[in-house]
């Protein structure tokens, strides 16, 4: 194999591909990142048997030549070194040849590299997914759901179908539920389907590949296809294609969590109250349980407290609009509010709650499209 390649096209490709090369794999050949010469251009692969990344970068594209295929050919390259390796090269073109036993040499400007690589014969291959259910939307949008829904997955490994987000289809679109039990994210999607009857539920894609998808998507409003099978998915990004492994189990049905009437109710600023929490939770930190108190002063207050035994107390007031209900004490994880706080694009979120010792829910006053959901604490 000889290749040269435009170099700033390489360092972009390669450090998406080994997002999906795992440091930890038992299985050797999978700390490495493919890389296919053909005639049409180059194909680099990077996997750790979840998730697997593909990126082709052609010959040439927008008039301008990417890729000079000198001789056909595949190699796999070590991605802990290959990928510093090609970030740091001085030159504009990175010249890869291949020698007999998978020596490759890399040349770029007045530097030569020779690394040691693997039989590419035993990568594994990609899956070869059936495209009977695909559907696609906006990568800002899918960027925005992933955002909204990936940080309630649950960290415990206790219920592995916990760790991922739900997708399923409703009338209208999508439906993605991420919780951990102790907090729920849902947010709806619109998405154009190439068939009109898209059908499906209990489609459960680990946190981990979104948060590695997300970091590939890009903020524009170009489609991603994505391709739905029975224990895979499939995100295709113009010339990148992200497969991740579906997580097995059944996820738990969450629509008849959420409330639809509160027995208190009121409107607060976002951003304030996410700073009011972060005051609060400087004390609350250092007991470990991160407990903040809520109580309702009147109807234009509320109270935000949090006692440590070791360290002292802190209270703070708040207006509020909109007071509807009754009078209201109540203890919440103050951390899991400000995560969900953190993604909300609103500027004031509405607050509905059932009780003391019923789960409450937040929504975001300018979009009816997402809700966050949370278990209140016991304090007594």
């Amino acid at each position: 194999m000889h290749v040269i390649i435009d170099r700033n096209r390489m360092v972009h490709d390669v450090q998406h591909v080994a997002k999906a090369v795992s440091s930890r794999t038992t299985i050797p050949i999978l700390t490495g990142i493919k890389i296919v010469a053909t005639k049409n251009g180059l194909t680099l692969t990077g996997s750790d048997s979840d998730l697997s990344i593909e990126a082709f970068i052609p010959t040439v594209e927008n008039e301008q030549e990417l890729v000079e295929i000198e001789q056909e050919g595949s190699i796999v390259l070590q991605s802990k070194y290959f990928t510093e390796i090609v970030k740091k090269l001085p030159g504009e073109s990175i010249d890869i040849t291949v020698h007999d036993q998978f020596a490759a040499t890399i040349r770029s400007g007045s530097s030569v590299f020779t690394l040691n690589g693997l039989d590419p014969d035993e990568y594994p291959r990609l899956p070869q997914l059936k495209e009977d259910l695909i559907f696609s939307m906006p990568q800002d949008m899918l960027r925005k759901v992933i955002r909204q829904t990936v940080f309630a997955v649950s960290t415990q490994e206790t219920r592995p179908v916990l760790t991922g987000v739900n997708i399923e289809t409703e009338e209208d679109g999508l439906i993605c539920t991420a919780t951990d039990s102790h907090r729920l994210a849902m947010r709806r999607a619109k998405v154009e389907a190439e068939n009109q009857e898209l059908r499906f539920q209990n489609v459960v894609i680990p946190g981990k590949s979104l948060q590695e998808l997300s970091k590939i998507i890009e903020d524009t409003s170009d489609a991603v296809d994505i391709v739905v099978t029975e224990n895979q998915i499939l995100f295709k990004l113009g010339n990148i294609l992200f497969f991740s492994r579906l997580l097995e189990g059944k996820y738990p049905v969450t629509s008849s969590m959420i409330p639809n009437q509160s027995r208190t109710s009121f409107i607060l600023k976002t951003k304030p109250l996410l700073q009011t929490l972060e005051r609060a939770l400087l004390l609350s930190r250092e007991a470990k349980n991160n407990v903040i108190n809520m109580k309702t002063l009147g109807e234009e207050e509320i109270e935000i407290s949090s006692t440590s035994q070791e360290v002292g107390k802190v209270t703070e007031q708040m207006a509020v609009e909109r007071f509807e209900g009754e009078e209201l004490r109540i203890s919440f994880n103050g951390k899991n509010i400000i995560d969900a706080l953190k993604v909300i694009d609103s500027e004031e979120i509405h607050l509905m709650f059932t009780g003391a010792m019923s789960p409450f829910v937040i929504r975001p006053i300018e979009s009816d499209r997402y809700l966050h959901l949370f278990s209140p604490v016991r304090t007594y």
